[in-house]
């Protein structure tokens, strides 16, 4: 459905999902297109596979009278709470799921809009399942020489019914208390092996790998162990599932016990280290610290170890491994609470059983070289370095859980961390530390919380100017927030630690946990659409649809993401102009320059992809199409700021017009009239579109020659719209010449007194023009056939004759030639002639010089010979021409024309009685002094086609004879 301004629409994460028993779960729900305040309200019910049809109410966040009794309890508690991630969604958290938490959950969004409209609740299936990934290695301590070998195997099983992938790595504690975790190989849900950053060059070069050696088996090889990885090793599971959103999902994680392993150096003398299997224990438990002598040829060595806690001697183990304990110790040992021994010359261990409150602290060993087991002065003594022991007391329960909102963000956005403490007793004091990614060195502090609430900030984030103001604060009894409100770069990604602290009676302990972050940089982000159609080309009516496929490094579900539709007319002078644009919030507005677009677009987004489909298509929505989309900061809304912002490729659409079926009438014919009457030419359409409208346009074909160009007439456009031709633009004609629509298929010509000039062939073209939506469109045009015009004349009532003889003569550029004409026969005596003279010239039309009217006067069509032609008449019945100072330009082809008029009666119409035309006259012009004149002559002149029967058969003698005279004349002995 598409989606319009004002529409309420409420989403929640779709399912159904597989959660396992026991796992801290969420479920995200947002609401766009709503009215009313930016911070609207949620409330989450379920409805029980037992009761289908009944609503449980769990959790809102604006009554807290809304949950039912059997939720109050885990509400108030937190177990159950609801996370604002912005004024428009939430994060509905389950921090230990049930079995009974299984069935359908609804998320509803109370009503702010002025009237309902939209959807106000979105609901999702939740199955909880068994937890049955398990993972497991023998803990070791192991002593390794540089460069020697090491493996590690770990078993990891599951027996989920539902399709599953399995992740398995081992990472590396480093430091006292392994406070530094760093990974060492993985092999991924996807099956691909994954080193840590500081594995990496070795995992290239072949010197560590990860295999599965059985079915549940996986082993870790080192080829050759480095100083670095001394420390403790352990192995680390998930399980993960594919959500329907196909968003792959850890539910489960198991972690092994960890290996100790020590590595000695080669070329190095004495140094010492210190571990212990179990650093953080329980009143009761069992603390067991190694103390390896780590030194070349240590057989022939003799060592002394000491026992140190919080600086304070425990016990001492001389070179025959001979146990003294201190004082305050002896009791406890002889009760087999105390423990410490000899393994071997480079191996020394202190167990003690039943740890209590005052174990706690910071345990080193130091070692003594001797020359002889009973000597007391040493070689040499070397001190390990301190790891840090905490034990709790009987019924401590204090644990905490770590974990982000925005796990993957924009540079430019607000990170936001959680670390809840649960079961403390006392007051806790809180640190965050950060870890950039692909980095060796020491944690970086971010913040503390102490005891009373004193806030203080690390080095690095104390300039507000930098990421902004830094804000920890105490949400609940137990829920510390921090948020950086502006991270720079990917270096502001990577791991952040939550410390918490329970202080009493002079005693600590201390408990943390990690989450990972991933900020993406613009140059990161990848952002990238492809737009894409099932067809390019759609009739007219058709509907079409577009697809905008986004991709980018970045889940963008998570980030505002806008979203623009482009277009570019077919037209010459086309740009693109904004169709419509789709705003974070689900707002929609359409672009002004494209208003026709919005009866008839429909718009539809899903997850990564957004979708235009087009109804009913026109003419008009032919074009070019693109889509942009936009990625903002998400902390910058509403004001808005862009991170980033792609094109997508450009997609042509064709619509085709409906086929024009225009047919006009073909069919040759005549018309014969006498001089001075009306007559019409017709022209008819036989078939066409119902709703088609015409535009005619009349041309005439005057006579010979016979390829001379139509002349246009008149064009008649479907509006009634008239434009005539240059030849008949003057008043006179356009009085004369008429269009006229008869019918709704018959078109006439009409032509008032029509006269000789009149004679030709007439024919009309018709356009076919038809209103598609927005305006008119021409579908086909069609020509119709010739209609002949000629005039009948009582010419057999009089004698009137000319020269008929064709003629060729040459002129000298400059001088004058006269052309001759002379009428013969007798004429009537109340009768008036009128002469016309033509000229023409090789691929150019006939065209008039002068006319002597029959009442005298003389006109001269150009203008520009009328000092140049002179019209005699020595006697009646010559009208010879003179052509003075012949020009090049004069060559070509001349004749003459004479009508004889003679009016019926006094005070009548004058009426034309005959019409007769003259022999043609050929006219070369000869330059001055030039002999090439001649050869010019030779050339044969062509006359036009049309002209060759007046000629008769010794037209080539007649060219040839005056060629040779032309040539003797101008060049004497040729």
């Amino acid at each position: 459905a598409g989606l319009s301004t004002g529409q309420r629409v409420v989403t929640v994460q779709k399912g159904p999902l597989y959660r396992v028993r026991g796992s801290h779960i969420t479920l995200w729900c947002k609401v766009s297109g709503y009215q009313g305040p930016a911070e609207q309200n949620f409330q989450w019910s379920i409805y029980l596979p037992s009761a289908p049809e009944r609503e449980v109410q769990i959790v809102s966040t604006v009554d807290p009278s809304f949950p039912y009794a059997i939720y109050t309890q885990r509400v108030r508690s937190r177990g159950i709470y609801v996370e604002r991630v912005q004024g428009d969604a939430v994060l509905l958290h389950i921090t230990e799921l049930e079995d009974q938490d299984a069935g359908e959950y609804e998320c509803h969004t109370p009503n702010t809009d002025e009237r309902y409209f939209g959807s106000y609740s979105a609901k999702t299936n939740l199955s909880v399942i068994a937890d049955t990934l398990s993972a497991s290695m023998v803990p070791q301590v192991l002593t390794r020489a540089e460069g020697e070998a090491v493996e590690l195997t770990c078993e990891v099983s599951k027996s989920t019914a539902q399709h599953t992938h399995l992740s398995v790595g081992w990472y590396h504690l480093q430091g006292a208390g392994g406070s530094h975790t760093e990974e060492v190989l993985t092999l991924s849900k996807d099956f691909i092996l994954r080193p840590g950053p500081s594995y990496t060059q070795r995992f290239l070069v072949g010197d560590m790998r990860l295999n599965k050696v059985g079915n549940t088996t996986y082993k870790l090889s080192i080829n050759r162990v480095e100083l670095s990885d001394q420390g403790q090793l352990y192995c680390k599971a998930a399980e993960w599932i594919e959500d329907p959103d196909e968003m792959w999902k850890d539910i489960s994680c198991k972690q092994t016990e960890r290996t100790s392993l020590m590595v000695t150096s080669q070329g190095r003398d004495l140094s010492v280290n210190i571990t212990a299997a179990e650093s953080s224990l329980s009143e009761g438990d069992t603390l067991q610290l190694n103390c390896t002598v780590v030194t070349q040829k240590s057989s022939s060595r003799h060592f002394q170890v000491l026992w140190y806690l919080n600086g304070m001697q425990v016990a001492r183990v001389d070179p025959h491994g001979v146990l003294i304990w201190e004082e305050e110790r002896e009791e406890r040992a002889k009760l087999g609470q105390l423990q410490a021994f000899k393994q071997s010359n480079t191996a020394y261990v202190l167990t003690i059983y039943e740890v209590g409150l005052k174990d706690n602290g910071t345990y080193h060993c130091s070692v003594s070289e001797v020359k002889t087991p009973g000597d007391f002065h040493s070689i040499q003594t070397n001190l390990s370095s301190g790891i840090q022991v905490n034990v709790k007391p009987i019924g401590y329960r204090m644990h905490l859980s770590v974990s982000t909102s925005t796990p993957q963000v924009m540079a430019g956005d607000a990170v936001i961390l959680l670390c809840e403490v649960q079961g403390a007793t006392s007051p806790v004091s809180l640190q965050w530390w950060h870890l950039p990614p692909q980095y060796a060195g020491p944690w970086v502090l971010v913040a503390t919380m102490e005891r009373d609430g004193t806030l203080n900030l690390g080095s690095t984030y104390q300039d507000s100017r930098i990421r902004g103001r830094i804000h920890l604060e105490k949400a609940s009894s137990g829920a510390f927030t921090l948020m950086i409100p502006n991270v720079l770069d990917e270096g502001d990604g990577g791991q952040y630690r939550c410390k918490a602290t329970e202080w009493s009676q002079g005693q600590s302990w201390t408990e943390e946990g990690d989450t990972a972050v991933t900020v993406i940089s613009m140059a990161g982000l990848g952002l990238h659409a492809t737009l894409r159609s099932r067809i390019a080309t759609v009739r007219y009516g058709q509907s079409f649809e577009l697809v905008c496929q986004v991709s980018a490094n970045y889940t963008l579900e998570e980030v505002p993401v806008a979203m623009r539709w482009l277009f570019q007319p077919s037209l010459p002078t086309g740009h693109y102009h904004e169709l419509v644009r789709f705003f974070p919030n689900g707002t929609v507005t359409w672009g002004a320059a494209l208003p026709h677009f919005q009866g008839k677009a429909q718009l539809t987004k899903a997850a990564i992809s957004f979708r235009l489909r087009i109804h009913n298509a026109a003419a008009a929505d032919e074009g070019m199409y693109q889509c942009e989309v936009e990625v903002w900061r998400r902390n910058s809304l509403p004001l808005g700021q862009l991170v980033a912002t792609t094109r997508s490729n450009a997609m042509g659409i064709k619509v085709v017009l409906p086929e024009s079926k225009l047919q006009v009438a073909m069919k040759e014919s005549s018309v014969e009239i006498a001089g001075g009457a009306d007559t019409a030419i017709e022209c008819r359409i036989v078939f066409a579109q119902n709703n088609s409208q015409f535009t005619v346009t009349w041309y005439l074909l005057p006579p010979p020659p016979a390829d001379a160009t139509p002349l246009q007439i008149v064009r008649a456009d479907y509006s009634s719209i008239l434009e005539y031709g240059v030849e008949f633009s003057c008043p006179a004609q356009k009085s004369r010449f008429l269009s006229q629509r008869v019918s709704s298929n018959i078109f006439w010509l009409r032509i008032l007194s029509a006269n000789p000039k009149d004679q030709g062939r007439y024919y009309c073209v018709v356009e076919e023009w038809l209103w598609l939506a927005d305006r008119w469109y021409k579908l086909g045009e069609g020509a119709s056939g010739r209609t002949t015009l000629e005039f009948k004349l009582p010419g057999e009532q009089c004698e009137l004759q000319l020269e008929k003889t064709n003629h060729s003569i040459s002129a000298r550029e400059g001088e004058e030639v006269t052309l001759h004409c002379l009428l013969q026969g007798a004429r009537l005596p109340t009768s008036h002639l009128t002469v016309t003279w033509f000229w023409e010239k090789e691929s150019s039309r006939l065209k008039p010089l002068l006319t002597l009217h029959r009442d005298g006067t003389i006109e001269y069509p150009r203008e520009s010979l009328a000092g140049r032609l002179h019209l005699r008449r020595p006697a009646a019945g010559d009208f010879s021409l003179t052509l003075l100072s012949v020009e090049e330009g004069d060559a070509g082809v001349y004749h003459y024309q004479v009508q004889e008029w003679q009016q019926q009666s006094e005070g009548k119409d004058w009426a034309l009685q005959a019409l007769v035309h003259s022999g043609y006259t050929q006219l070369a012009t000869i330059s001055p002094g030039n002999a090439a004149g001649c050869e010019r002559l030779l050339t044969p002149h062509r006359f036009p086609l049309s002209h060759a029967g007046m000629w008769g058969g010794g037209i080539m003698a007649a060219l040839c004879w005056q060629c040779w005279l032309q040539c003797w004349g101008c060049s004497g002995a040729r």
